[in-house]
């Protein structure tokens, strides 16, 4: 079981037709041979398992994955605070495989889906290391 780092890239939708590489998220998260989320080894190193969220010309925004009072997984950007949080649509039961698609309800509390675009073992060290190289649309 090794960490990964997950590139979702925005979906197409009826404001995006060809969606978007500049909106997304990076995360890191143990996955498991194929590619489902492992709980267990979250617990064991959820201190490594962040997240940037990446939206046009906004300020990146980092946060974490965390597991919810309500028992659903998500994104949160401020320690304590379930506001901010981003609430990931069956996140333990995904295949995080290139090609996927996953579900996030945003800040604005729209849902929406954004596509799993690379898969690889995570960097040492902070979430800024996992940018890939991306053709902008």
């Amino acid at each position: 079981m090794t960490l990964q780092a997950i590139r979702l890239e925005l979906a197409r939708s009826a404001e995006l037709p060809e969606g978007s590489t500049k909106h997304g998220y990076e995360f890191v998260a143990p996955l498991d041979a194929h590619g489902h989320f492992d709980p267990a080894e979250w617990k064991a190193s959820k201190a490594a398992c962040k997240v940037r969220r990446f939206w046009g010309d906004a300020e990146n925004e980092l946060g974490e994955l965390i597991h919810t009072r309500g028992k659903n997984w998500a994104f949160s950007y401020v320690p304590h605070k379930d506001e901010d949080d981003e609430p990931i649509f069956k996140f333990d039961r995904h295949a995080f495989t290139q090609g996927e698609y996953v579900s996030i309800t945003e800040h604005d509390g729209v849902q929406r889906t954004f596509r799993v675009v690379s898969v690889r073992p995570a960097p040492a060290g902070n979430v800024q290391q996992l940018r890939p190289a991306s053709k902008p649309r």
